[in-house]
């Protein structure tokens, strides 16, 4: 067998996931252990029709467009794999003589290395994942490449939204953030504030059932008091049921798709308070903006790419590199290897220490955690309505 490496990415792109493709490439380009160096075009899926692309070849000016480009530049997918695709797997990478496979993505995708490196591991195949979600919902490390990004993206966001709402202050704007059942991406949107009046003036998590009575008393309250509020609500918002506030629209045999909940909440003032909101819904924006990208997020993108290719061409299998916290007053951070098997589907929630007690917005130390990921502080703003 020879010496050769696949990259392949599963899931949602993140506004750092090429910064991390191009850390495994520059990397294994530099390796003597390396012999060619493919990119799965498409995902899982590539690996089953043989669709790769020969990433050596690439020339360095052209590499370094990665660190600028948005979504992946080899392409994702969401393909459910069955139990026979593994195998079928192990035989193609002995095939095209690829001894170091990595794996670059979320939980799903974590779960597929874990799966593959079963099926290689008596085959001298060494399979390393590499973490990546805007989710931040990865078991085990600290936080995930991406994260940064998008914390950064809904952070700048809900700041200009809240100058647009507090110049104009006749109505309630409901800001719906990504992140299915953890609130990582929402939490993030406290970042916005610089002054106690600041949007965004009310968050709601994920992680607490959603109290439809509080809610409205605490627009009510805030809409009497400053004219315009802002409010930042996750996408995976459920009731005391944990069913999600919103009905389905559509359901296959794997997946369920709801409905807009910043729609379902704006509508829900406009009839039960009856005052003007809208909903916001920056969606896919906030995993592929690279004006916002965060610089701390994008050189441990590339950080975690080259430690992936150290960990294969040095023997190691079945193992995820992670990002830990340096404990102390200033951030820092070093990266370990995690034993696959323990990240595997284990999704990581929004803790109760980063939740205030009514459950409408974060507390204090969450801020301090987040803050130094999204690289650096947000643009000030002059407002002559602040000096009233």
């Amino acid at each position: 067998m020879g010496n050769n490496l696949l990259i392949v990415h599963g899931g949602g792109p993140t506004a750092v996931l090429n910064s991390s493709l191009y850390g495994v490439i520059t990397e294994a380009k530099n390796s003597s252990y390396v012999d060619k160096i493919y990119g799965a075009i498409g995902g899982s899926e590539a690996i089953l029709t043989e669709t790769f692309l020969d990433l050596g070849s690439i020339s360095d000016s052209e590499l370094e467009l990665l660190l600028q480009t948005p979504g992946t530049a080899i392409g994702s997918s969401r393909f459910a794999l069955e139990p026979e695709h593994y195998q079928k797997m192990a035989d193609i990478f002995k095939k095209n003589d690829i001894k170091y496979v990595l794996f670059n993505g979320g939980n799903g995708t974590m779960d597929t290395c874990g799966k593959v490196h079963e099926v290689c591991v008596k085959e001298g195949i060494n399979v390393v994942g590499i973490p990546k979600t805007m989710d931040n919902d990865i078991a085990i490390i600290d936080h995930a490449p991406g994260f940064g990004s998008a914390a950064k993206y809904i952070a700048q966001t809900t700041a200009e939204i809240g100058e647009d709402v507090k110049s104009l202050p006749i109505h309630v704007c409901i800001v719906e953030a990504m992140g299915r059942n953890a609130g990582w991406i929402t939490a993030a949107s406290a970042l916005a504030r610089k002054n106690k009046k600041d949007a965004p003036h009310l968050i709601y998590l994920p992680e607490r059932p959603f109290n439809e009575e509080e809610f409205l008393e605490d627009v009510k309250r805030l809409y009497d008091e400053l004219g315009g509020v802002v409010v930042v609500v996750s996408e995976g918002l459920k009731d005391k049921d944990g069913e999600s506030i919103v009905p389905p629209i559509f359901k296959s045999d794997r997946a369920v798709y709801f409905g807009d909940v910043s729609a379902h909440l704006a509508s829900l003032v406009i009839k039960k308070l009856g005052i003007k909101a809208r909903g916001e819904k920056p969606g896919l924006a906030g995993r592929a903006s690279m004006g916002l990208q965060s610089d701390i997020d994008r050189e441990e993108a590339v950080l975690v790419g080259r430690e992936a290719v150290k960990a294969a061409v040095s023997g190691q299998t079945g193992v995820m590199v992670a990002i830990q916290r340096v404990p102390g007053d200033e951030y820092k951070m070093e990266t370990s290897l995690v034993p696959i098997r323990d990240v595997m589907l284990h999704e990581k929630v929004l803790p109760e220490q980063y939740i205030n007690e009514r459950g409408n917005d974060v507390t204090e130390e969450f801020i301090n955690w987040c803050r130094p990921l999204i690289g650096g502080d947000l643009p000030s703003y002059l407002n002559f309505r602040d000096k009233l």
